[in-house]
């Protein structure tokens, strides 16, 4: 239970890696906000399913709705927590979106939305959340990225550039806090087991298997456990990395 005691904020937790990493950082003994947002049909349901998961499995867990886009929603959603339990240890910076499409025929909206909900979003929750870390003295800051944002991706200009943000973010944010104890790191996965990858088509999976060294698609659960470590005193000496898990793409 080395995370006993402990308060993470995981935004976009109702599905996919979100709900992985909640369900992993609770198992460690973490309290949880479980982030989600009321867009599509279901996700409340989806939050108040990992909050009954995580209740089941011995922990304690708040499902908490906010737009991660917006400023005031995201200061609400801190205030919240805070009420609720007296701080915030641990950010997971993990809501994300795709629109994909090549780029002559991107539209700005879809350009706009994935910028403001992937990246946007991180700055939000990271400024509203670094208050209390700071007074306490102790903090974790953990952004999912993507291994687009590291090496591109055809029809992902909006994706990639708003995951290459969030990892330049996270590099400027690891130097702006580290000697109040906070560490700021990125994960970037490659291709993982969610709804995201779902809608492939077999022949776009052949060839993406065939990049990966390891054979497969990666789980959420694999994701979980890398932001668990750095969510940990194992990871205290880790700062400004970007650590990809895609089992061996080649680049």
């Amino acid at each position: 239970m080395e995370l006993e005691n402990k308060v993470s904020l995981v935004t976009g937790a109702s599905r996919g890696m979100g709900r992985a990493i909640a369900l992993k950082l609770s198992s460690l003994g973490s309290r949880v906000a479980v982030n989600y947002v009321n867009i599509e049909e279901g996700n409340e349901a989806d939050a108040d399913e990992v909050v009954e998961a995580i209740a089941g499995q011995g922990g304690e867990a708040l499902a908490v709705e906010a737009d991660v886009r917006h400023g005031a929603a995201v200061k609400s959603m801190v205030e919240r927590v805070i009420e609720k339990w007296g701080r915030i240890d641990i950010l997971v910076n993990n809501a994300g979106i795709t629109r994909d499409n090549l780029l002559l025929r991107m539209s700005e909206d879809a350009w706009d939305d994935v910028i403001e909900t992937n990246l946007r979003s991180a700055y939000l929750c990271t400024r509203f959340a670094l208050r209390p870390m700071i007074k306490q003295r102790w903090g974790r800051i953990i952004s999912v990225a993507s291994i687009a944002g590291v090496m591109g991706n055809a029809g992902q200009a909006n994706y990639a550039a708003s995951k290459a943000g969030v990892i330049a973010f996270t590099k400027s944010v690891a130097r702006e806090v580290g000697s109040r104890n906070i560490t700021a790191n990125a994960v970037a996965p490659g291709f993982i087991n969610t709804r995201m990858t779902e809608i492939l088509s077999d022949e776009v999976k052949k060839t993406i298997l065939s990049m990966i060294s390891l054979s497969r698609f990666g789980e959420t659960e694999d994701v979980a456990e890398l932001v668990a470590f750095l969510a940990s005193d194992r990871a205290s000496y880790i700062t400004g990395q970007v650590i990809p898990i895609d089992g061996g793409i080649a680049m």
